[in-house]
């Protein structure tokens, strides 16, 4: 008698394979939840979740991280700016009224 052995051929997925398939093409899961009394609505919210990656998310025009002072260094710095010129502005006017009196 001959020694066989079984091998078993298993599709095992982990979760970062997962991961990987979801960041790469995205998921959108959305829901509402509305709270009526005799048709009057009472509450009515609405929630949107979208997951992906940055790249699939940028090729999808969505980057507002990009803008928010508190996520990107680049956007702080402009909102920095903006304000340095309006201080800048204010002093001029305060000066020209100084020199008017």
């Amino acid at each position: 008698m001959s020694d066989t052995k079984m091998s078993h051929s298993v599709a095992s997925t982990n979760l970062a394979d997962i991961l990987e398939k979801i960041l790469d093409k995205g998921i959108v899961i959305a829901g509402d939840i509305r709270v009526q009394l005799a048709d009057i609505d009472l509450l009515n919210i609405k929630i949107r979740l979208l997951i992906a990656s940055v790249d699939k998310a940028m090729e999808m025009g969505i980057n507002w991280w990009q803008q928010d002072s508190y996520l990107s260094s680049k956007a702080k710095e402009k909102v920095i700016e903006k304000e340095n010129k309006e201080l800048k502005k204010r002093i001029s006017r305060l000066e020209t009224k100084t020199e008017q009196k």
